[in-house]
Formats: structure tokens, sequence, C-alpha cells
């Protein structure tokens, strides 16, 4: 909440204690902005949510509420009753215009609350197997995470982003016997790529990266020798590759855990042990079992194959319990939307092993289309492959490809319309709002260098004052994104407050006046703090902020 909106949840939450003897729990007072700006400012309907509780006509409330807060709220230049109940408040305009010096004041810290409280937060996203290039499936995920966690800082959590390096298992092995076999064949020797191996061109490209290192070593070893050198610098090259990848596309991790690591810390066999110990398991069948549907889940789930082979949640299990070992509080995993089934039995293993179930949410990423003219674009002109987050980001921009990812939640699918994306046109909300922030550089480039004043007693048109207030609800934006994980939030207020600068900019109010400089120097003050606004706003969705278009 901006200042004016925590003034009248709390003066309305002491109204009601003073006049019904009753204290409402936060909730229940919800402050709303007015679609139609001829309904006030700012509006509650406090009345007809505490009819029920208080067993009394809601206008009879309203009109008691209103008589307690005239008394309380200086900054209110009117109050009415409408409808079955509502209460609108119009603000003075003085009043909304101190956003302006706070804008200034802070800058880049404009937007910065303490919400979070400190609280513990380790964020798991993309960890995509160290196969292959990162493709636009992962690119949706990498996006929302890093967003995620740029909001979470900015309100005030204590956050970790962390990739888990899925790097054990049989599709590292796979990895390592395909570049092997690629290399037998770049030496014209006989070769039997596996079918559930790697065939793409990274691995061609992998491999002749190694053999300019190498030469012809590994053709005179034994091929365990090799196919395990190759498992492991196929793993390492495909890794530098993808935090390159994910650094050109603007996201950056804190900690990159491996699989492979946890394994030979032997944190599984740690976990196993303790689940053994704790009565958690059974065997069954040579197998070992997690009771995991006495914990929430449908069916018991195997921790240890017959062949001795963990399963997939064996040692993700052990990740999680370093996670916590670690004095992470809360957990939020990013998994693809083919996971859903996966939810239960992790939290299951969680609660078990003595930690709260909601400790950890999971955030489902659906599936993304690539779409131009109308039609699905499936694969790369390049490679006849998968089109990777690099191609994606080459053709239709950094700033492009992370908006339109973000601008959607995450559980629902979306199409990506690569044409609407490449588009230099107002049709396109990148290129609206990068275009309103440069419209804003222009007139103060045109306009008296800035003074901050005391008093904005002269911005008092409706097209000034809907700037007034939504640069007023900027922090709360943040804190309310960060809180329910939802980066489109912030995406639908650039949208509103780019509106709002393209409306302003198009209307009767001239910013440089020689006529007026008090005027004028009160525009160019409300301009400055709404381009701080735009570019912290922006810097949180990680879209660049372009002074010249």
């Amino acid at each position: 909440m901006n200042e004016i909106e925590t003034k009248l949840h709390q003066s309305i939450k002491e109204v009601v204690n003073e006049s019904f003897n009753y204290n409402p729990e936060d909730g229940l007072v919800m402050i709303e902005t007015p679609k139609d700006n001829s309904n006030g400012d700012y509006s509650t309907n406090i009345a007809m949510r505490l009819t029920k509780i208080l067993h009394q006509n809601p206008q009879i409330i309203a009109k008691t509420i209103v008589e307690g807060l005239t008394k309380k709220l200086d900054d209110v230049d009117k109050i009415e009753i409408a409808g079955p109940g509502f209460i609108n408040f119009w603000i003075k305009k003085t009043a909304l215009a101190d956003i302006i010096n706070t804008a200034i004041s802070l800058n880049e810290d404009f937007g910065k609350n303490d919400s979070g409280n400190g609280l513990k937060i380790l964020v798991e996203y993309v960890s995509a197997n160290p196969t292959g290039p990162l493709h636009c499936g992962h690119a949706r995920g990498a996006a929302w995470g890093d967003v995620i966690c740029r909001l979470l800082k900015k309100s005030g959590y204590d956050v970790l982003r962390e990739y888990y390096i899925n790097d054990a298992g049989h599709q590292i092995d796979m990895l390592g016997e395909s570049i092997y076999q690629r290399y037998l064949e770049s030496y014209g020797l006989e070769f039997h790529l596996p079918d559930d191996g790697y065939h793409g061109q990274d691995v061609k490209e992998i491999m002749e990266e190694i053999k300019k290192d190498v030469g012809d070593k590994y053709l005179h070893t034994t091929k365990e020798e090799a196919v395990k050198f190759f498992r492991w610098e196929g793993r390492t090259r495909e890794l530098e590759r993808i935090k390159k990848d994910l650094k050109y596309y603007r996201c950056e991790f804190d900690s990159w855990v491996s699989e492979q690591w946890i394994v030979d810390e032997n944190r599984v066999e740690k976990s196993l042990e303790k689940m053994i110990e704790m009565g958690l398991t059974y065997q069954q069948d040579g197998a070992l079992w997690f009771k995991s549907t006495e914990y929430g889940d449908d069916k018991d789930r195997v921790l240890k194959k017959s062949d001795g082979y963990y399963t997939y949640l064996t040692p993700d299990i052990a990740n999680h319990m370093y996670k916590y070992e670690r004095g992470y509080e809360k957990l939020v995993n990013l998994w693809g939307a083919d996971h859903h089934g996966y939810i239960a039995r992790m939290k299951a293993a969680i609660q078990a092993l003595g930690h709260q179930k909601d400790s950890l949410e999971v955030d489902l990423i659906q599936m993304v289309r690539l779409v131009e003219n109308g039609q699905e674009v499936k694969m790369s002109k390049r490679t006849g492959n998968a089109i990777t987050i690099r191609e994606l980001v080459d053709d239709i921009g950094c700033d492009a490809a992370r908006y339109f990812f973000i601008s959607k939640a995450v559980d629902t699918h979306m199409d990506l319309d690569l044409g609407l994306a490449r588009s230099q046109s107002t049709d396109n909300p990148v290129f609206y709002a990068q275009y309103a922030y440069a419209r804003i550089c222009k007139l103060l480039k045109q306009a008296p260098e800035l003074t901050v004043l005391d008093h904005y007693d002269l911005l008092t048109d409706q097209k000034e004052v809907e700037l007034l207030k939504l640069m007023g609800s900027f922090t709360k934006v943040v804190a309310d994104a960060a809180a329910t994980r939802a980066p489109n939030k912030m995406c639908n207020y650039i949208q509103k407050l780019s509106q709002a600068v393209h409306a302003y900019y198009g209307s009767d109010c001239k910013v440089n006046d020689p006529n007026n400089a008090e005027l004028t120097s009160q525009r160019v003050a409300l301009l400055s703090a709404v381009k701080v606004t735009l570019h912290n706003a922006l810097d949180l969705i990680g879209v660049d902020a372009l002074e010249t278009m």
C-alpha cells in the first residue's frame, strides 16, 4: 500500500473499532481504486462486508463510518456513500502529489519494501539436463523464475537463485556414449549411436571442441575410460553453454548444485538411512519403498529399485534436505507441467522428514507455442531442431523474449506471436512501454532542469492525477507481485502506467510553458518521478528502459 491507502486502511479499522466495538482483521478492510474516477480516487466496501457481522443495514454502517472518518482524515477532500454502501474518497491533490518527491529521492530504490521481512527463500528454476542447449520451453520458466527473484529481493526477502544440475543417471551416460561414438566417427572408425542417445548438432560441436584438446588419446584407452571422460567433459561443456545462454537472456544464478555432487557426498545414502531409521520405508519385491501414502500421496513410491539403482525421487529428496540444511524456510520450485504428479510425492517426503508440507511450493509452467502468420513454428531454420533461447533472443530481442513470457501467468498455455514481438508498433506491449519511457525522456530534455519543490498544487488535470495515483500504487504492486509470485502483475502495471504516459503526452498539458514557470517546474518534477517509476518497473522484469527509439 502507499501512504494514503495505509492511512485509509488504518483509519477505517480504528473507526469501526470505536463505533461498533469490533476490531476487523486486516483482510476485511479492502481499499480499491475505482475504474471510473467519477467514483473517487479510492473506495471501500467495508460497510457491506460488516453487514453479516454487525447485523445492520450497510448504508447505516457506512454513514457511521463516514462520520468517524471525517474527524481523522486531513488529506481527504470529500467522502461520499454510493449505491448499497460503498464509501468513496476524493483525496486532496496536494496529498497525492507527495509521491513525486518520494520517487525522486529514492530513485532506484523506489518500490523497495520490507514486506518479505527477511524470509529465507530458495527458488529453483530451469534445472534442465546439461545434455543440450536450452530451448524455448525453458525460456518461459527462466524468465519467470528470474523476475520472481527480482521481485522478492525488492520486497525484502532473503533470496537464493538456484539451478539444480541433473548430471547423474542414464541421460548423462547417454551423453558420454553419444560423444564417444561421434569421436569414433570423426576418425573414420565404426560407430553406433544409441537410439536413446543425443543426435543433435551440439553433440558434434562439443566432440570437435574436445577433440582439439585431446587429439586421438581416447582411441588408445578402454571404452569404459573413454566414455567416462566424455561423459563428464560433455556435461561440463554443455553446462558452460547453458550458463552463457542464460546470461545472454539476462538470467543470473547464485548457486549451481550438482546431482552428482549430492551422490558423491553420500547425501542420498544418508537420506535413505534416515528414512529407514524413522520407519518411513519397507522392502517389497526386492525394492525399497517409501510409505508416501501416509503423507497424502496417492500411492507409495519406490526409492531404490530391485537392480540397486535409485529412482529419480531419491536424489531429489536428498537435494531438498540440503536446501533445508542451509537454513531456507521456504522452497519454491518451477517445474514443467508434466511434473504435476511429482508434487505430492515430494511434499510427502519433506513432511515425513520433519518439515512443513507447505514450506515447499511448486509453480507449474505450461507449454508455449511459437506462432508466425497464424502457423506454429516448431523447428529452427538453421539446425532443424527445437528453437533455442539464443536463437529466439537473436530473432525478436531479449526484451521481447522476456516480456512476452512473463506477461501471462505460467499456469496457462500461451502462444508467442513472433511477428508481433518483432514489430515496432504500439500493438507490441514491449515497444509500447519502451516508447512511453522514451517520450518522457524526450519531454524532459526539452524542459528546464528538475527542481524539487515542497508543493505541487497545480497538478490538477485528471491525467496528472492518474499518473500520481499509479505511482502511489507502485510499491504495493511490487510487494503483491512478490508475495503471489506473479510477475505478470508487473506487466499489467507497466501497461497501465505506459497508457497514462501516452495519454498525458497527447493531452493539452504543456510541460514546458515559458509563460508559467511554476507549472513547468511542477510538471517536470512529475515526469521525473514517472520516469523513475517506469524505469524501475521495467528493470524488475529485466527489460531495458530506452531513452531514445
